[in-house]
């Protein structure tokens, strides 16, 4: 009875520990491993993203909405933790010697994980769009509902108060709206790929291990932010690369800050 209570406590309250910055860096180094030892699958992974980061820049344009641009790109660092479930799945099967087969590996999420990441998919969905409809309302408060020309905003920016303070404002929001996405999905994902527990439980499990680490994660959270970032420039090609190694990364980092069950 003592044995099942506790196996019941350790499903439903998952145990988090103490990190620091030796753990981020060794976790960047498991990652770096794990995506050289079967980098296919974190590649092919990568290019669809690239190529729908390309095609959402292309709407954008096509609809004149240049001004969403930046915070489409900002905020493909929200969806990243969705975005390498596949790759999480390839780090685990490294972990337990299990099969690398690239057709394994297509739809291989485990059956109890199915239904819970498609509810935590949902959460990560509706932080974007909040996201983008608070992007569209700062620039709206700022600049009427009318969009504008893509250099009058940059020349607005740089040259107004008006546009410095819609810049810092619109940052300062979106660092809170980051920030408040980030822990709940930062352990959430690969928690729920690994165990057999309810989306609930593993975004509370995320802001708690957010809430023992504030500084080591928060610092986390910025360098995947400016990873992504800077994968964006080249045309989105740099997600190729950067988009299964921090995947794999975050899977370690995510058995750094979780005791196994």
């Amino acid at each position: 009875m003592a044995a099942s209570a506790s196996m019941r406590q350790s499903v439903a309250d998952p145990e988090v520990r103490a990190i620091t910055v030796d753990d981020i860096s060794a976790a960047l180094t498991d990652g770096l491993r794990d995506f050289k030892a079967a980098p296919t699958f974190g590649l092919l992974v990568g290019l669809v993203y690239a190529l729908g980061g390309n095609l959402l820049f292309w709407v954008a344009a096509s609809f004149d909405l240049v001004f969403l641009a930046y915070p489409l790109a900002a905020g493909f660092a929200l969806i990243a933790p969705f975005a390498a479930v596949g790759i999480y799945e390839v780090s685990r099967r490294i972990e337990k010697g299990e099969s690398l087969s690239l057709v394994e590996l297509v739809g291989a999420v485990p059956p109890h994980a199915r239904r819970e990441l498609s509810y935590m998919a949902l959460v990560t969905l509706f932080g974007m769009i909040v996201w983008i409809y608070a992007a569209g309302f700062t620039y709206a408060l700022f600049f009427g509902i009318r969009p504008l020309p893509a250099d009058d905003i940059v020349s607005m920016i740089v040259s107004t108060p008006r546009g410095v303070f819609f810049l810092v404002t619109g940052n300062l929001l979106g660092a809170v709206l980051a920030t408040s996405i980030f822990s709940v999905s930062v352990v959430a994902y690969p928690m729920l790929l690994d165990r057999d527990v309810d989306f609930v439980t593993a975004m509370i499990a995320s802001i708690r291990a957010v809430l023992a680490n504030p500084l080591v994660m928060i610092g986390w959270g910025i360098f995947i932010a400016t990873m992504l970032l800077i994968a964006l420039i080249p045309m989105f090609l740099g997600l190729v690369v950067i988009l299964p190694w921090l995947g794999h990364a975050t899977w370690h980092l995510y058995r750094r800050a979780v005791v196994p069950a």
